[in-house]
């Protein structure tokens, strides 16, 4: 895709930090937008549809995690990547940015080379997941990745965004034994420290909605989804 038809929304309420941010964006060649506020951000995310939205979390009137929610919520946006603007040492904030949707979460201050690798890795990822079947069925197993829907046998099963992009990653490729570090990366984001259990979890609560034989645990390795 041309840099000059990529549109990155960004969003905070330091006009220093859109600026600055919002300089070498365009000194790079995509479209810049930006937004003051959550409100704001969702107004923009719908008109515009952005590929990437970096957006910060702490804002006034509505913050990031609730402008995020509020965007996972809209289909027409449920290819764009959304990565968070944190301060060091909010770890409780990223993980709660993960919970609302985030893709991943961009650490400041943060010298432009860097903004501008992390970004072109980041929509990587949207290029990844556009190019991807947006439906497709394994067995009775019907999966909608353009309205984050699910049904087995016809019965609509309700999953959090994690259990959904876990269930969707090891049923693209039946059979096929994905190692833990590709789910982490694929799921959670490689910069994501979270605990060696995570990934068990979920596959637990899967295998309690979905089906206790569909998961394949190869010890050692990672998980796969079983025709």
């Amino acid at each position: 895709m041309n840099k000059a038809n990529i549109k990155i929304l960004l969003v905070d309420d330091e006009p220093d930090i859109l600026e600055i941010i919002g300089y070498n964006l365009s000194a790079e060649g995509y479209q810049v937008i930006t937004a003051e506020n959550g409100y704001k951000a969702i107004k923009k995310a719908k008109k515009e549809r952005p590929q990437l939205i970096i957006m910060d979390l702490m804002m006034p009137e509505m913050d990031g995690i609730e402008a995020c929610e509020h965007i996972r919520k809209i289909p027409e946006l449920s290819h764009t990547v959304i990565t968070f603007l944190t301060a060091r040492g909010e770890d409780h904030s990223q993980m709660a940015g993960f919970d609302a949707g985030a893709d991943d979460y961009i650490t400041k201050p943060i010298k432009p080379k860097v903004l501008i690798s992390k970004v072109k890795a980041l929509l990587r990822r949207f290029k990844e997941d556009d190019s991807s079947q947006r439906i497709f069925e394994v067995g009775g197993l019907v999966i909608n990745r353009e309205e984050y829907k699910i049904s087995l046998h016809g019965k609509e099963i309700i999953l959090p965004k994690k259990e959904f992009e876990l269930l969707s990653l090891l049923a693209t490729k039946p059979n096929k034994v994905f190692e833990r570090e590709e789910i982490l990366h694929k799921v959670w984001g490689n910069e994501v420290i979270v605990g060696g259990r995570t990934i068990d979890v979920h596959i637990r609560k899967l295998r309690e909605k979905i089906g206790e034989e569909s998961f394949k645990t190869v010890k050692g390795v990672g998980y796969k989804f079983v025709d």
